[in-house]
């Protein structure tokens, strides 16, 4: 029979935790970098309908209609990156990641009180149960669904973490020795 022990468990939740938050800050990175590229684009674009726009003005036929081509092109990249609108999903996913951190951070300390024997059974599984409402309230809070955040969902919930790779995440005196099992 499979057992899990409750400290198993909040290694667990502590590792997929860790996923969410990597996911959320990778989604604001890769986000903001399209962002940034697109807005210097969008200027590229514009800097080429003025200087067009100038040899309009000074000489006129065929650089006129390329003004006015550029300049509806401009209107149409412009347009597009305000409906996509890509810092309200960026802000949202750097926020939910910062959010993340410290419930990191609490897992982190829960794995240390219980290692250094600070807290009893029934404090551990309280504890355990705050940080699982937490989270749960936090993913409620999550950036809508987007192509990103269902990449994050669809990491996390498909990627389980070993105990080497939760072992990252803590502190040398929390790691599990190698080899060890509970």
């Amino acid at each position: 029979m499979f057992q899990l022990s409750l400290v198993d468990h909040i290694r667990l939740s502590f590792g997929a935790i860790v996923s969410a938050y990597e996911g959320h800050s990778d989604a604001a990175a890769r986000l903001a970098r399209w962002s940034w590229g697109a807005k210097l684009g969008i200027l590229a674009l514009l800097g080429i309908t003025a200087a067009v726009s100038v040899g309009a003005v000074m000489r006129g036929g065929m650089y006129t209609m390329a003004s006015a081509t550029l300049s509806a092109i401009a209107f149409a990249a412009a347009a597009a990156f305000v409906a996509f609108d890509p810092e309200t999903r960026v802000y949202g996913h750097r926020t939910t990641a910062a959010r993340l951190w410290v419930i990191c951070e609490k897992y982190r300390a829960l794995l240390a009180e219980i290692h250094d024997q600070l807290l009893d059974l029934p404090a551990v599984a309280q504890r355990r149960d705050a940080l699982l409402k937490e989270a749960a309230e936090l993913f409620v809070q999550a950036p809508p669904a987007d192509r990103a955040t269902y990449e994050i969902a669809r990491k996390t919930l498909g990627q389980v973490y070993s105990d080497q790779e939760v072992d990252r995440f803590l502190p040398l005196s929390l790691r599990r020795p190698t080899g060890a099992t509970t």
